[in-house]
């Protein structure tokens, strides 16, 4: 892995890992047009996967991908599925056709999310961030884990989450910030974030790295939608927590390029193979933070969101 680093491409990933892309299933969920998720497949479309899934909200915004991929290489079978993981029936659905559709899965990356919005919840009644960022995906992967395990040695489970996990732990007495009178947008991302970490975690202690393999990256700062609710005072607020916080680092801008190589590196990197549960960052092994580590703190936030979603899991 010393090879990468923070100024690293997509592009120069895939080109390294190509025989562990071509004839392989990857699924990305929230790979809207412009974004580090689209980056991220029409990267792994230069270097002929078999299928690639593209799960999303707006199949509108998904669409340029789509076409995009088809022109890259027409033999991939490039599939959309309508996806809103804040909402539990969706989720089921679209985990239910992909299940009816392919027989495997060989990487999973749970890409999509929302960003320091305003208080909201879901339609179950969740804190808006906490239930999409984290709840749906948890929700989506345990669903789908028969057809990660059916892929094989070299299955593998990618978290998006992002440096500002730093901002928050997992407030297990009050997910949901008082009902939103006590709500900070940033904590609540932050949480969230952290969530994914540590899932993660408990999925490297649960499964086998020979069966499945899962990480957590944080992908750099990126100019992307996801930033739509991002004014110049939520900015300023992200950077005072971030300055009161020590060893955060304000990195500069990455490019769409710069952005998806953390995630291809967790995905493909061979390097990586017993290293299952690790978090990366510039694509690199980095160390999260204290509360975004623990396997005490893992498993209980695994049972908390089978506890919250009614389902759970044999791993």
């Amino acid at each position: 892995m010393s090879t990468w680093s923070w100024s690293s491409t997509g592009n120069e990933v895939v080109h390294e890992f190509a025989e562990r892309i071509e004839g392989r299933t990857f699924l990305i969920t929230g790979p809207s047009n412009g974004g580090i998720g689209a980056e991220t497949a029409l990267c792994l479309a230069s270097r002929s996967p078999s299928a690639i899934i593209l799960a999303g909200r707006d199949r509108t915004k998904i669409q340029p991908v789509i076409e995009r991929i088809t022109e890259i290489n027409p033999n991939i079978t490039v599939t959309f599925v309508s996806l809103d993981l804040s909402n539990r029936n969706s989720i089921r659905e679209a985990a239910a056709e992909i299940n009816g559709q392919f027989d495997r899965i060989d990487v999973l990356i749970n890409n999509a999310a929302i960003m320091a919005c305003p208080y909201n919840t879901t339609k179950d009644g969740f804190e808006v961030q906490f239930g999409t960022n984290f709840l749906g995906p948890f929700l989506f992967t345990g669903l789908l884990l028969p057809k990660l395990r059916a892929a094989g040695p070299g299955a593998r489970i990618v978290n998006v989450s992002s440096s500002a996990h730093r901002f928050e732990g997992i407030r297990f007495e009050d997910l949901n910030f008082e009902g939103g009178t006590a709500y900070d947008t940033w904590k609540a991302y932050g949480q969230s974030k952290t969530a994914l970490i540590l899932m993660a975690v408990h999925l490297a202690r649960s499964i086998p790295s020979s069966e499945v393999a899962s990480f957590a990256i944080h992908p750099g700062s990126i100019a992307s939608g996801l930033q739509r609710h991002v004014d110049s005072e939520s900015m300023s607020d992200a950077r005072a927590k971030s300055q009161s916080i020590p060893d955060f680092e304000v990195a500069e801008r990455k490019t769409l390029q710069q952005g998806c190589a953390t995630t291809l590196v967790a995905a493909l990197d061979p390097a990586l193979e017993e290293l299952s549960g690790s978090y990366l960052s510039d694509c690199q092994l980095k160390n999260p933070a204290n509360h975004a580590c623990g396997a005490e703190t893992a498993d209980r936030l695994w049972h908390l969101g089978e506890r919250l979603l009614g389902e759970e899991f044999n791993l």
